[in-house]
């Protein structure tokens, strides 16, 4: 069975500062999302779930479907801060989306195959789409399993300010051992690179770290313990307007409760849209990409 792949559109894009999702970088107006979908059909995924706001519906309904609809099957959900369960309600001051791993539970409905999942704004490169693939397609539907793709740290920063990785702690037989969420990691002087801890202090990496760009792949039995950690989530931060429900917290729970979860690793070079300085980057580097014919000058023709 072919796996398919959930993407995470649903940001709200503040320290960018717009909809990147929907922003364009290639030559012919092509979106960072895009070269992911290419990459993702270029594989064998079969089917697409895109996960998004309802600010950018009609965007993704008018611009983005139909371009799309040649290539594979692709269908789109709205997370929404009301999708919670029934015993819950949203307080009225809460506006921040619920977080990564409530992205993904929304699909539920949608994916009944083993599945992979991305950001929207972030170019992760082929490679690292058929290590995924190619694992994915092997698993078992019906038994629980999960997998990870590793990035060097080094290969994953912006130059411009901060980013968040889960960092991963990798045991002797290449399985996750612990997945730490790092929301701000820096490069200083374009050297050095550190993270602040909840202390406020900065603490150095070496760069050399494996990190998670939530490019992670389940079976569909993860629905299951993804409802249960999220009700754990709303317990204890329903009031808290600003806490998140972040996938590498479901997956660090998963290796808890004893699940194997081997980490595939890539060299490949990560850069995406943190930041709007972020931009030129990623146009130079796609540009080198169609220049030596990883890619067509136009995507979709």
């Amino acid at each position: 069975m072919e796996p398919s792949l959930i993407v995470m559109a649903g940001g709200l894009g503040k320290r960018y500062g717009g909809l990147k999702q929907t922003d364009s970088f290639g030559p012919s107006g092509e979106t960072i999302l895009d070269y992911a979908l290419y990459d993702a059909w270029k594989v064998g995924f079969k089917k697409i779930v895109l996960v998004i706001n309802a600010e950018i519906e009609q965007d993704i309904k008018l611009n983005h479907l139909p371009k799309y609809h040649h290539q594979g099957e692709i269908e789109y959900v709205i997370q929404s801060l009301e999708d919670i369960p029934p015993d819950y309600s949203v307080p009225a001051e809460r506006i921040k989306p619920w977080g990564t791993g409530h992205a993904v539970l929304v699909c539920e409905t949608l994916i009944k195959e083993p599945f992979a999942i991305i950001n929207a704004d972030d170019f992760y490169g082929r490679q690292s789409f058929q290590l995924i693939h190619d694992h994915l397609v092997k698993l078992d539907s019906k038994t629980l399993s999960a997998c990870v793709v590793g990035y060097r740290l080094e290969n994953t920063l912006s130059g411009h300010g901060y980013v968040s990785r889960g960092v991963c702690k990798i045991d002797s037989q290449g399985f996750l051992d612990e997945i730490i969420e790092r929301p701000q990691i820096y490069r200083k002087n374009n050297e050095e690179i550190y993270y602040i801890n909840e202390a406020e202090e900065h603490l150095p990496l070496s760069g050399k770290e494996t990190v998670s760009l939530n490019l992670m792949g389940f079976t569909p039995l993860f629905f299951n313990t993804l409802k249960v950690d999220f009700m754990r989530f709303l317990d204890i931060h329903l009031n808290d307007y600003t806490a998140e429900f972040y996938l590498p917290k479901a997956l660090d729970n998963l290796i808890r409760r004893g699940l194997k979860v081997p980490v595939l690793f890539t060299e490949d070079q990560w850069f995406g849209v943190t930041y709007q300085a972020d931009g030129p980057q990623v146009i130079n580097e796609l540009k080198k990409m169609i220049e030596i014919g990883i890619y067509p000058s136009n995507l979709w023709g």
